[in-house]
């Protein structure tokens, strides 16, 4: 079971005492996207993390066992596979060598001990280039133009692309929803639609009919 305090200092791995060797962990709001194994994405929010294991509040919560790759604010991709479903999403593991534990476990610490020591917020996201870079974008007249994706963060991805839509268009890249926000020589940038829309998306899935 994940611990909910947050604590000063450094987050142990693992807890000592723990027979299922889990790790210690603190609660913490982090957005970010994931991705199922059938390759569909979703907005997500992580409210306890620890460097093994992560509890996420999803709309789709996937199947025990499935592989899960997220992309996550601050902390930038994590994968794992889900543990057990729970009320309003899942807990998973978290699969990482000791080298990337180590760095969870101290980005963790300062996400944990930001408001308590006034911490300024670092608002920056991770920009990495992903595994799949072939996409396509397709307007909202149906027009659909494959690109390449040069990188991509929480909040926004580039994009090589031969069209250049007019700032402001709204566009789909691959399953996300988003809109150009500037233009390059070979392509475009686009802002992501799911962050500003994920306290709604998580608020609706948590209603009790």
């Amino acid at each position: 079971m994940l611990i909910n305090d947050s604590v000063i200092g450094k987050i142990a791995s693992p807890a000592l005492g723990d027979d299922e060797g889990r790790f210690q962990g603190v609660r913490v709001s982090i957005l970010g996207r994931y991705m199922l194994a059938d390759r569909r994405e979703f907005p997500c929010q992580i409210i306890e993390m620890s460097p093994g294991d992560a509890y996420v509040i999803a709309p789709v919560s996937g199947r025990v066992g499935e592989k899960i790759i997220i992309y996550l604010d601050h902390l930038g991709r994590v994968e794992g596979t889900i543990l057990e479903q729970k009320d309003g999403g899942f807990r998973m593991d978290l699969v990482a060598s000791p080298r990337k534990r180590d760095k969870l476990a101290a980005q963790l610490t300062w996400l944990a001990n930001k408001d308590l020591l006034n911490l300024p917020e670092d608002r920056r996201h991770e920009r990495v280039v992903p595994d799949i870079r072939h996409s396509s974008i397709r307007l909202e007249d149906g027009r659909r133009y494959n690109c390449k994706i040069t990188d991509i963060s929480l909040s926004g991805a580039a994009v090589e692309i031969e069209v250049r839509p007019a700032l402001g268009t709204p566009i789909t890249l691959g399953r996300m929803r988003a809109r150009v926000v500037r233009h390059f020589s070979d392509g475009i940038a686009v802002e992501f639609a799911s962050v500003q829309e994920m306290l709604t998306v998580v608020q609706q899935n948590l209603r009790v009919n």
